[in-house]
């Protein structure tokens, strides 16, 4: 008859279990993968795939009882390293989303929604394909591996039950900042060209009040931003490249890699 011991169990927990814990709260959470169009149970059958091929090539994890106060603080920690790894790549994924938000409301198509199948709310529809787009190159330009690289560095860098570091993550904090800044400087040159347009036809209406501003400048504003923000698409890619290098330096920093 087979018999294990608590050793034997604490061990095969703290090798296994933890490493799953901080991939699965990462996969749960991270856009792509952890949408509502992705099935949960996919999502627990991938964590569990990845850790089976990730564990073997760990260092050794700390032994601990399975069922005790401080297995529960290790997975504990695991989850919420693994959960701040999502949520820094979900901010990532949502100022894009942002900055279509603002170009709708300022072009006059803010009450041009949908439904985001990915999150379930209603966004504009100019955030929802600036959404789409990000998330096609992000995949087209192997973005993902690179998050699990750095989410497999971050088991040798930050070691389960080797403690978190709060100074360095309340430093990291305050560099979240830069993910509205980020949406609001990509939506800068199109907002401020829609600016000049609803100022010339200001002059307009106040050269010609015979003109019924209400009947042409919808229209007119709405069709000169479209082009705009067509025109706007060629500098893209560059500002996608730039954002995209910020947010995986943010999580190498929050993994503590180099």
């Amino acid at each position: 008859m087979l018999e294990l011991s608590n050793a034997q169990i604490g061990g095969w927990v703290g090798q296994f279990l933890l490493p799953l814990f901080r991939i699965a709260s990462m996969l749960m959470v991270m856009p792509i993968i952890g949408t509502q169009i992705v099935p949960t149970r996919v999502r627990l059958y991938l964590a569990l795939a990845i850790s089976v091929l990730l564990v073997p090539t760990l260092p050794p994890m700390p032994v601990v009882d399975a069922v005790s106060v401080q297995a529960m603080l290790l997975i504990s920690q695991e989850i919420l390293i693994g959960v701040m790894f999502g949520f820094i790549l979900q901010l990532y994924f949502h100022l894009f989303s942002v900055a279509g938000q603002i170009i709708a409301i300022q072009m006059g198509l803010g009450f041009a929604s949908m439904v985001d199948p990915t999150n379930g709310v209603s966004v504009p529809v100019l955030g929802q394909f600036l959404l789409m787009l990000v998330t096609l190159l992000f995949l087209a330009m192997n973005g993902h591996l690179v998050v699990f690289e750095v989410l497999a560095e971050s088991f040798v860098t930050l070691p389960p039950g080797g403690g978190l570091l709060l100074n360095h993550y309340w430093e990291l904090a305050g560099k979240l900042t830069w993910v509205m800044a980020a949406g609001l400087l990509l939506a800068l040159p199109i907002v401020t060209a829609l600016l000049v347009v609803n100022l010339a036809f200001g002059v307009m209406t106040r050269a010609a009040p015979q003109l019924n501003i209400f009947s042409i400048g919808f229209p007119l504003t709405l069709v000169l931003g479209i082009f705009i923000f067509w025109v706007g698409l060629a500098d893209f890619l560059a500002h996608f490249q730039e954002l995209t290098v910020d947010a995986l330096q943010l999580l190498r920093e929050l993994a503590q890699a180099r």
